[in-house]
């Protein structure tokens, strides 16, 4: 078997005790990607870069991420997918919050 077959299986193996909860939760790794394109997931939910800015808590930052004169860092970018995922969970976390 090659070596990229043998890391699927490894991989599926390791699928399947975390859906089973007999994995360690210590041992869960998150994927954060280096490069996230803010303005598609603000044009998907229909919003300004004032707008996203505003309800999500970055302020004038959007509009230099998406120029690229700069760059969220791995937090952000990992609240970005969230946001990309369940835009309507974190406006609801984010309302009570207050």
């Amino acid at each position: 078997m090659s070596e990229f077959g043998e890391r699927l299986i490894n991989a599926a193996k390791e699928a399947r005790q975390i859906a089973r909860g007999e994995a360690d939760p210590s041992t869960y790794k998150a994927h954060v990607p280096d490069e996230i394109d803010v303005k598609a997931i603000r044009k998907r939910l229909g919003m300004t870069q004032e707008e996203f800015g505003f309800r999500f808590g970055f302020g004038k930052r959007v509009r230099d991420w998406e120029q690229k004169r700069k760059r969220p860092d791995a937090a952000t970018r990992a609240f970005l997918i969230v946001i990309s995922k369940e835009p309507e969970a974190v406006q609801r976390a984010l309302e009570t919050a207050a």
